[in-house]
């Protein structure tokens, strides 16, 4: 067993922990996890194929979608809903 598909196990056994948090505590390993993120689908990438790392991609894209779309826009300058 790939040692890419563990960490990627672990990793979502994480979130699903950090989504099940209050709010308030959500913020610091939620960083974590969104950082951690490109290291491993790029493992998973290596060891799996790039099918696998663009459908690993899809979905880290998907489950952070509102923060990536909130920080795309504050770096852009665009408005920011608050």
């Amino acid at each position: 067993m790939a040692v890419s598909l563990i960490l990627a196990c672990l990793w979502v056994l994480a979130s699903t922990i950090v989504a099940m948090l209050p709010m308030r505590l959500q913020f610091p390993p939620g960083v974590l996890l969104f950082v951690s993120a490109p290291a491993l689908i790029v493992f998973l990438g290596y060891d799996f194929g790039w099918i696998v790392g663009v459908l690993a991609l899809a979905a880290f894209v998907s489950m952070f979608r509102n923060p990536i779309r909130y920080y795309w826009r504050k770096w852009t300058g665009r408005e920011v809903p608050e």
